[in-house]
C-alpha cells in the first residue's frame, strides 16, 4: 500500500484528487447509456429483449419472476442462508423503525396555521445486481426502509440468468416486493423511468450497480428520483497503537475485494501498527478467493498515512469524508463527536465493516466518494414526501397585507402583490 506524507491539507488534497479520478465517469460510457435509454424509451419491451440477448445471452419471452420460481427458491436456499437473512431483517426493521417521520402543525398568531405532512412515495423501483454480483443483502437494505415508509407497490429488477440466486428471490419474498422482472443493466434503470408495455413507470429508483447503471440512474434522475450515484466501495481506518494489526488488515481487505477501483485507506499515529498492517495484508491476501481483485485494489489505490497525533488523524479523515470508518481505539466511543463526515462508523476493535453490511440494522447503501460531506445512508426518509400546508384566516392576512405586497412589488411581481390585495377589497 503506498504511503503518504505531508501535512494534513496536502495528504487530503491528494486523497481527493485521487477519488474523484476514481470516480470520473467514462465518456464512453455517458455515450452508450444514452443510446440504451432512448431505445428503451422509444421501443419499450422489445428494446429490453434485443438488451438481454446482446448482454446477457438470453432470449427472454416474458419478463417477470413468477411465484413458481420464488416457490423454488424457498426449497433451494441453505437454511441457514435463510435463518440469516431473517434475523438480519429483524434488525434491519427496528432500526430503520425509529427513523420513521411525523408531520407537524402550529398557530403562531391568530387565524393562521401551519404545518407539514408526511405522505410516501407512491411507487419505487429496486436495483438488484445478480450473477457472480448477487447481494440478498442489499435487497432487505433497499426495501425495508421503503416498506416501512409506507411505499404502496415496490418493483424489483434484477439481470436475467440461467438460474437464479435463490437468496436474491428468498429476500424479496420476505422484504414484500410485489413484482421481479429479469432485467438489468442501464437497459432496467430505462424501463424503471420511463416503462414499458409491462414494466411500470416508478417514481424513484434505488439500488447499487455497476458504472452503467449507476450513469443510467444520473441520466434519469429529475424524471424519477434516485438515492445517489455511487462510485467505488471505500473504508477508512483510524487506528492507534491499540489496534490489532490483523483486524485492520481483515477490515481493509473487506472492502478491497468488492473491486479493483475499491479504496482502502489506514490513518495512524504508529508507525509500528503501519508496518504490522501492511505485512498482515499480503499475508491475508494469499487466502482470498478474489486476491485478484483484492491486491489490485490495494496495490492502486490503498493508502497508508502516518499523522503526528489522534486530533489529525480525525481531521484528516473528515476530509477524506470516507463511505465506511472505523475507529480501531480504545474507547473509541468518546471519539465520536470528532467525526464530521462519515457514510456510516464502526466503533472499537471488534466492530467490524461486515457487521453493519449484513446484520446491525444500520443501511449499507452509503454515500460513497466524499459525498458524504452533504449526504446521508438511505434510510426511510428516502422514500417519504413532505408537503407543506397553510391556512390563513381574512383577519390574518389583513395584519399581514402591508409586508407581503411590499415584497412583491419591491420584486417586481405586481400579480403577487394584486392577489393579497385583491382579498382585502370591500
Amino acid at each position: 500500500m503506498k504511503r503518504l506524507s505531508g501535512s494534513n491539507q496536502e495528504i487530503s488534497a491528494i486523497l481527493v484528487q485521487e477519488q474523484l479520478e476514481l470516480s470520473r465517469q467514462n465518456e464512453n460510457v455517458e455515450a452508450i447509456v444514452r443510446d440504451i435509454i432512448e431505445a428503451v424509451k422509444t421501443r419499450g419491451d422489445e428494446a429490453l429483449r434485443d438488451y438481454s440477448k446482446q448482454f446477457d445471452g438470453l432470449d427472454l419471452e416474458d419478463f417477470e419472476v413468477g411465484q413458481d420460481l420464488i416457490d423454488q427458491a424457498f426449497k433451494d436456499v441453505d437454511s441457514d442462508v435463510l435463518s440469516a437473512l431473517e434475523n438480519a431483517k429483524e434488525n434491519i426493521e427496528s432500526y430503520h423503525r425509529q427513523q420513521l417521520e411525523t408531520g407537524f402543525e402550529d398557530q403562531p398568531s391568530d387565524g393562521v396555521i401551519r404545518g407539514q405532512i408526511i405522505r410516501p412515495i407512491e411507487r419505487v423501483g429496486v436495483y438488484v445486481p445478480g450473477g457472480t454480483a448477487a447481494y440478498p443483502s442489499s435487497v432487505l437494505m433497499n426495501v425495508i426502509p421503503a416498506k416501512i415508509a409506507g411505499v404502496k407497490e415496490i418493483i424489483m429488477i434484477t439481470p436475467p440468468q440461467e438460474t437464479f440466486v435463490p437468496a436474491i428471490l428468498v429476500a424479496a419474498k420476505l422484504t414484500g416486493v410485489d413484482k421481479i422482472y429479469q432485467v438489468g443493466g442501464a437497459q432496467g434503470v430505462a424501463a424503471l423511468a420511463y416503462g414499458t408495455e409491462t414494466i411500470p413507470k416508478v417514481d424513484k429508483i434505488t439500488g447499487p450497480g455497476n458504472i452503467f447503471v449507476a450513469t443510467a440512474k444520473k441520466q434519469v434522475y429529475g424524471l424519477v428520483g434516485i438515492d445517489m450515484i455511487a462510485g467505488p466501495s471505500e473504508i477508512g481506518v483510524i487506528a492507534d497503537s491499540s489496534a490489532n494489526p490483523k483486524y485492520v488488515a481483515a477490515d481493509l481487505l473487506s472492502q478491497a475485494e468488492h473491486d479493483t477501483l475499491a479504496r482502502a485507506i489506514l490513518v495512524t499515529n504508529s508507525e509500528t501498527l503501519a508496518e504490522q498492517v501492511e505485512d498482515e495484508i499480503q499475508r491475508q491476501l494469499l487466502d482470498l478467493p478474489r486476491q485478484e481483485i483484492a491486491r489490485a485494489s490495494v496495490e492502486n489505490n490503498g493508502r497508508i498515512i502516518i499523522a503526528p497525533d489522534v486530533d489529525s488523524m480525525f481531521e484528516l479523515m473528515n476530509q477524506v469524508a470516507p463511505e465506511h470508518l472505523e475507529i480501531a481505539m480504545e474507547n473509541a466511543y468518546d471519539y465520536l463527536d470528532k467525526v464530521e463526515n462519515a457514510g456510516s462508523i464502526f466503533l472499537g476493535h471488534y466492530t467490524s465493516e461486515p457487521i453493519g453490511d449484513y446484520y446491525a440494522g444500520a443501511n449499507h447503501v452509503l454515500p460513497t466518494t466524499a459525498t458524504s460531506r452533504f449526504s446521508s445512508a438511505l434510510g426511510v426518509h428516502d422514500f417519504v414526501k413532505r408537503i407543506q400546508y397553510t391556512q390563513y384566516s381574512k383577519a390574518a392576512v389583513n395584519a399581514a397585507e402591508k409586508d407581503i405586497t411590499t415584497l412583491a412589488y419591491a420584486e417586481g411581481l405586481q400579480a403577487h402583490a394584486k392577489a393579497i390585495e385583491v382579498r382585502n377589497e370591500n
